[in-house]
């Protein structure tokens, strides 16, 4: 089954909404091509992230909820944390299973819990970034936790612009 889904970004509210424990709010920085840059405040300071939907999705699925893949900074963090790679598969992974990543010729692997893969490091999210500055399209491969595999693309088009709003507006002060 094939889907095409234009970027509607209907997620991002729901990613807030989900995020959002106590009375936060979200202010849209840019929008480009596929992709939005937000920013907020939490109890540790200020945030911000990017977030697109896949341009396509494969699958034998019958029901899955929505997928997205952000790309956060938290520089009030004690660690000063940027570039967090997260993405939500809109299903479960299947146990111990990974996700593979290709952007160009570059290929990642990350780890999953519940409906959620992460890179292993902070190495890993700061490559995945660069990486999709310089390329076109992702393609995320993952398994459900029915077995299902799955196959994504995302556009890269406009991320590096959403990116640098981002890094405009969390920068650590």
């Amino acid at each position: 089954m094939i889907k095409i889904i234009s970027p509607s970004f209907i997620v991002l509210a729901s990613f807030v909404l989900s995020c959002a424990t106590n009375a936060q709010t979200y202010e849209k920085v840019k929008t480009t091509d596929h992709w939005e840059a937000h920013k907020s405040r939490s109890g540790k300071g200020r945030f911000c992230f990017v977030g697109s939907e896949p341009i396509e999705k494969k699958g034998a699925y019958k029901r899955r909820d929505k997928t997205y893949v952000l790309v956060t900074h938290r520089p009030n963090d004690k660690k000063n944390k940027v570039d967090i790679f997260e993405l939500v598969a809109g299903y479960t992974y299947k146990k111990d299973s990974g996700v593979t990543i290709k952007i160009g010729s570059q290929k990642f692997e990350l780890f999953t819990s519940g409906g959620t893969a992460w890179a292993k490091t902070s190495k890993t999210d700061q490559a995945l970034a660069r990486a999709m500055k310089r390329g076109n399209t992702m393609t995320v491969a993952g398994t459900s936790s029915r077995g299902t595999k799955t196959l994504d693309t995302y556009s890269l088009k406009g991320f590096t612009a959403a990116y640098n709003a981002i890094g405009t507006n969390c920068e650590k002060k």
